[in-house]
């Protein structure tokens, strides 16, 4: 039976005066990243204008109603209204009513997709990526945001969407490039920088009305910007959220929402701290909507273009990727690799190759681990993989090592190898192996069939094997499911190293 367990407004509670303040603050600055954008995205979309507007409206109530994250932004984004564009009108015209029908349906059908997901408990999702992969999807998004707006802050024409080409136009107009215009974007961004360094809180982006979107996952989103640090997101929540937010949005007659790095970044660092932002947001639209939109048709785009490449700037974490590249040259390289890959490639294409960038990371990863030699602390009974730094001691005959990683098809013939290796190696003939099993927290079939393999091979030599501390329960399950008990009687698995000792090796006087 599946239970749906949603406690109401998650992403609002607690409110405090002090932080009401600064999500209210936060609002008005979404209000203005908003508004402006929609508009055109209902354009994009061929859908009538107003309709952007309407995607501001019920979608983020919906979701600070039903979602968990404390962060998140839904809202309308490019990527969706040019795929809608492209798809719906070869089907019906663009703003007729049949086209505004498919385009309430196709919403309606993507919130029975997102809640289909919550029912399937498909946030494990968001597992799939890795922490440096996000960092290279940010400073993706953020790479693609600023390109994105080279052309209106040097006032060149660029009409591709594809970012690689884009730069070539900009660079082919760069001649004819308007000085002024370039003025007024450094003047904004050197305002923007102002207002950050001395009034942090307050929105001075709003006289600029600035707009910033980027189509991502839900996932990838909650997991980039989590409500508390110790607490995982709950992604399977939100799926719930952002697909009522597009019920509304499809029963409204607008497009599809989802969830958006770029604004769900802006209201974080404008400090808000919650869904209230978001309400806040939502109340300021109303009372656009009800004062005209005529209010909004003279906004300069360089002014627009140079606060959307400030805020481009922003979503790049820097300095977690320099902390990368010191520790890691590796998972630098993934970073980069991400970012070309949403730079470069359509969003939706660019996220799956960071998702397939993560599994093949995880995949090296496990590769990687080798079987070690375990030796005594000495004047103690606790056995530690040997270190340089440490002088550690061995027993007579006896050969303990262990696996610091799942046992599977990944590293089952490296691990046999190994454990040929230590016993070839050992200082005089073994009479005894044990297999120290902590890191061991799952054995596949092809694993275990390189375990009877390896214990045989002790058999055929003399040499008994024993396993020490396989304190996973799938491990010791698959044992059985797998049949190295017939190999391996149920007397040979022991609480310790020590004790596999003193039972197996009477030689052995530590006792």
């Amino acid at each position: 039976m599946i239970r749906w367990n949603l406690p109401l407004f998650e992403g609002l509670r607690p409110l405090s005066r002090g932080r009401s303040v600064r999500d209210a603050l936060a609002g008005v600055n979404l209000a203005c990243i908003n508004v402006a954008q929609v508009l055109g995205y209902a354009r994009i979309a061929g859908m009538p204008v107003v309709t952007g507007l309407y995607t501001l409206l019920l979608p983020p109530v919906a979701f600070a109603l039903l979602g968990s994250s404390r962060h998140l932004v839904v809202a309308a984004d490019s990527a969706t209204a040019a795929i809608l564009a492209s798809s719906l009108s070869l089907i019906a015209a663009p703003s007729s009513a049949h086209y505004v029908a498919l385009v309430e349906a196709l919403a309606l059908l993507t919130a029975v997709m997102l809640l289909l997901a919550r029912l399937f408990k498909l946030g494990f999702l968001a597992d799939f990526l890795s922490r440096t992969v996000l960092s290279g999807f940010l400073a993706g998004v953020g790479a693609q945001v600023a390109i994105a707006m080279l052309g209106d802050m040097l006032g060149v024409a660029e009409t591709s969407r594809n970012s690689l080409i884009r730069v070539w136009q900009v660079l082919g107009g760069l001649p004819a490039a308007s000085t002024a215009t370039l003025a007024l974007s450094a003047a904004v961004i050197a305002a923007i920088l102002l207002g950050k360094r001395f009034v942090p809180r307050w929105p001075v982006p709003l006289a600029a009305i600035i707009g910033m979107v980027v189509m991502v996952q839900t996932a990838a989103t909650t997991q980039a910007f989590p409500s508390e640090p110790d607490r995982p997101p709950d992604v399977d929540r939100d799926f719930i959220g952002v697909g009522a937010g597009s019920v509304l949005a499809g029963l409204a007659g607008t497009f599809p929402v989802n969830a958006s790095p770029p604004r769900t970044a802006t209201v974080a660092q404008t400090g808000g701290r919650s869904q209230l932002a978001g309400i806040v947001a939502v109340a300021i639209v109303v009372a656009l909507m009800v004062a005209g939109t005529a209010l909004l048709r003279n906004v300069p785009l360089a002014a627009l273009g140079g606060v959307l490449f400030f805020v481009a700037y922003r979503i790049v974490r820097v300095r977690q990727i320099a902390a990368v590249y010191q520790a890691s040259f590796g998972e630098f390289m993934l970073i980069v690799a991400t970012m070309a890959a949403i730079v470069v490639l359509p969003i939706e294409q660019g996220v799956g190759v960071g998702i397939a960038l993560s599994l093949l990371h995880g995949i090296w990863t496990t590769t990687q681990a080798r079987l070690v030699i375990f030796e005594r602390v000495p004047g103690t009974t606790i056995w530690w993989p040997r270190s340089a730094r440490t002088k550690g001691e061995t027993e007579p005959g006896v050969v303990v090592a262990g696996m610091q990683a799942p046992l599977s098809f990944l590293n089952a013939n490296a691990f046999r190898a190994d454990a040929r290796a230590a016993l070839q190696s050992a200082p005089e003939p073994p009479r005894l192996f044990v297999l120290e099993a902590t890191g061991i927290v799952e054995i596949d079939y092809t694993a275990a069939q390189a375990l009877i393999g390896f214990i045989r091979e002790c058999h055929e030599r003399g040499v008994l094997f024993a396993i020490a501390r396989l304190e996973s329960e799938r491990a010791q399950d698959a044992l059985t499911r797998f049949h190295v008990h017939e190999v391996l009687d149920p007397d040979r698995i022991f609480h310790s190293v020590e004790e596999a000792i003193r039972t197996l090796d009477p030689t052995d006087g530590s006792g």
